[in-house]
């Protein structure tokens, strides 16, 4: 679903050798000109291997060795104002954390 056909987006289905390498330009300081990116989380786990990468600690092969029995949480980044303007509030709802 995208909600506005004039922003630009990156969406990634999977983690992929084009997810990678988005992720190590991200980390290495490299901008981007994505209104919204969307894709796999690279969580703390899958965080430290991309570092190991970047650092040259691991070769790519080892990365992927190392994720592949990591299911990452997905999400969606905004990363410029129009991409925010295209968020609605809709509610919000109490949650007891403390039921038994």
């Amino acid at each position: 679903y995208i909600p506005d056909k004039k922003l630009k987006y990156l969406i990634f289905e999977e983690m992929t050798e084009e997810w990678l390498d988005f992720i190590v330009a991200c980390r290495s300081g490299q901008s981007h000109d994505y209104d919204i990116v969307e894709g796999p989380m690279a969580d703390d786990t899958i965080y430290n291997y991309v570092q190991n990468f970047i650092d040259g600690k691991i070769s790519r092969a080892a990365f992927w060795e190392l994720v592949k029995f990591n299911h990452p949480t997905h999400q969606i980044s905004f990363h410029t104002i129009s991409a925010l303007d295209t968020l609605q509030y809709v509610g919000s709802e109490a949650v007891n954390g403390n039921k038994k």
